[in-house]
């Protein structure tokens, strides 16, 4: 597991993660990004779909970038942390790599999920994030894990979290 100052949709790895909404229809913020950089088939891949409901992750196919799949994470919208909020971003952190493990990757790069226009507190969110990455490996191996930071405030967070 480690922390970088990337763009997420530059990474070659077998996923890249994106924070997604529930409709799956692309939005501001990462997914925004990857949307724009995957190009027009991945929200026909989205839409085909249907929808994805909050704390659990689809995935499709990278289509224009170098990885290979986008996983479509939902996390949840920040409500104070009385509405099962850690549970569900752990939920999604966890449903990403059940989707990587089903396509047989190994590797993935994260956003810091929920942290943008769903308001949740990076500081928590980015525990929840290392915190589900260090239960996920020991429980089912490691995996190449890579949190793609958008700036310096996130990465001294995730560079925090994952001191041993």
């Amino acid at each position: 597991m480690r922390a970088i100052r990337a763009d997420i949709t530059t990474l070659d790895v077998d996923a890249v993660v994106t924070a997604a909404n529930e409709a799956l229809a692309g939005g501001g913020g990462v997914d925004g990004a990857v949307h724009r950089a995957a190009g027009p088939e991945l929200l026909a891949a989205c839409q085909a779909i249907g929808g994805c409901p909050t704390g659990e992750a689809r995935i499709t196919p990278g289509f224009g970038l170098k990885a290979r799949h986008v996983i479509h994470a939902v996390g949840p919208i920040w409500r104070g942390g009385t509405e099962g909020e850690p549970g569900l971003l752990a939920g999604a952190y966890r449903a990403s790599l059940a989707r990587l493990r089903e396509v047989g990757g190994s590797s993935i790069a994260f956003p810091a999920i929920s942290t943008g226009t769903y308001g949740y507190p990076p500081q928590q969110a980015v525990r929840i994030a290392v915190v589900t990455m260090r239960e996920e490996f020991l429980a089912h191996g490691p995996l190449d894990v890579t949190f793609a930071c958008f700036d310096d405030a996130s990465l001294a967070l995730y560079q925090k979290e994952l001191e041993p």
